[in-house]
């Protein structure tokens, strides 16, 4: 079986896609594409000549009714230079390959995430782990902001004094901040990428993990348009309601209350959000007036 040639993702390769001030993702290599998730959903009976429109409705079925193994059959490789502390948070998605770069063997470079001013926000009230809307009054941002590039220098010149003064690179690299930047080969398959990005290119997820996850959406999207379709139908665009949640849409659609209340109220107004800007619906605005 020859390998197959998606021309879009044949444009995206070795392309550095910018990502915050110093980082970027670039598309390596791929496996697969659209056609390989078809010809490995129909291998037990024959692919036989299908059309365009019977392709992608399979593709639909599958990711819909979450037959994912097909998906599997794609892969791709980034190479991704990020700040270390998206990094780490990246790497809990344990279903990749990765090769990052070590500071035991290499000199790091003096390289450091910096935030632009119009992300300097307050910690939210709300989310613990979380910015609040509002951006911090911008004296004070860049304030904190040359602050942050004074440590960042600081720190480096000790950092190289260390090692010019024979100390190991693997102990000196242990005072490096999480802002510096780092690099590694990242290998995924398609299913998997897929539920990194729908949590990672989710509005709650952090804004630095984010835009990586665009970087690589747009990679996934060149590879395998038609899986990636189905991605943002059956997926991101996809809002999922628990027993509770669903008798409370049933009782608002009856024109009664949803008998909800405080935080689980909240998280279903969300949901009711969520649809009403994927899909418009006349009726989520009475909802979100009765809920």
């Amino acid at each position: 079986m020859s390998r197959i040639i998606v021309p879009e993702a044949e444009a995206l390769l070795e392309q550095e896609l910018p990502c915050l001030d110093k980082g970027f993702v670039r598309l390596v290599d791929y496996m697969g594409g659209d056609e390989r998730i078809v010809q490995a959903a129909r291998v037990s009976y024959g692919s036989g000549t299908k059309s365009y429109r019977q392709d992608r409705a399979l593709i639909h079925y599958l990711l819909k009714n979450e037959h994912t193994s097909p998906f599997e059959q794609v892969v791709l490789t980034f190479h991704a230079k990020m700040p270390m502390f998206v990094a780490r948070q990246w790497v809990r998605h344990r279903t990749a390959r990765l090769n990052e770069i070590s500071g035991r063997y290499s000199i790091m470079k003096d390289e450091f995430y910096v935030p632009e001013p119009n992300k300097m926000n307050f910690q939210s009230a709300s989310n613990k782990q979380a910015r609040a809307d509002e951006n911090l009054d911008s004296d004070l941002a860049a304030q904190m902001i040359a602050e942050m590039e004074a440590d960042q220098r600081q720190i480096y010149d000790h950092y190289t004094g260390m090692i010019e003064g024979g100390l190991a690179r693997e102990v000196a690299r242990a005072n490096l901040p999480l802002s510096t930047y780092t690099e590694w080969y990242w290998q995924i398959d398609l299913h998997n990428l897929f539920r990194f990005l729908w949590l990672r290119l989710d509005a709650h997820a952090q804004y630095e993990i984010r835009v990586f996850a665009e970087a690589m959406a747009k990679c996934a999207q060149a590879v395998a348009p038609l899986a990636y379709e189905a991605f943002q139908e059956h997926l991101v665009g996809c809002v999922k309601l628990s027993r509770s949640e669903c008798v409370a849409m049933t009782a608002l659609l009856a024109g009664g209350d949803s008998g909800l209340v405080g935080r689980p109220l909240e998280q279903f107004l969300e949901k009711l959000e969520k649809i009403k800007a994927t899909q418009p619906v006349e009726r989520v605005e009475e909802f979100t007036a009765a809920g």
